[in-house]
């Protein structure tokens, strides 16, 4: 049985940082492209990093790009989501995914190409 789970969401102050892990059992975590998703209250849930199965390339979303970083640890089976200079507008429910491809290419962003998804961990950014 696959499961996939997020930890690390809290509330912090804007201009903070976080640090967002997913552990995934059942599964060969190299054998998957990985990623985080993001969803706000009354808006629909957008592709916001992905990195391929051996951690070569990664992708980034331009609301993120330059203060989120995506890292994974295949020996481990554990992604994670350096988030720095955070902002209001971050505020969030954050999924890791793992999708059914191991190169991102150019399908990061669709949630059709998940394979599996944790089930979110939260996190608030106050001004």
């Amino acid at each position: 049985q696959v499961q996939v789970s997020e930890s690390g969401g809290d509330s912090v102050q804007a201009g903070g940082s976080l640090t967002l892990s997913c552990t995934a059992s059942g599964v060969r975590l190299m054998d998957y492209a990985v990623g985080w998703f993001r969803q706000a209250p009354g808006k629909e849930r957008e592709g916001i990093t992905c990195i391929h199965g051996n951690g070569g390339t990664k992708n980034y979303a331009d609301a993120v790009k330059g203060r989120f970083t995506i890292s994974r640890d295949n020996a481990q089976n554990t992604m994670f989501l350096q988030m720095n200079s955070l902002k209001v507008e971050d505020t969030a429910v954050y999924y890791c995914v793992l999708y059914r491809v191991v190169y991102c290419s150019d399908i990061w962003r669709q949630t059709g190409y998940a394979a599996y998804w944790g089930q979110g961990t939260q996190v608030t950014v106050s001004s």
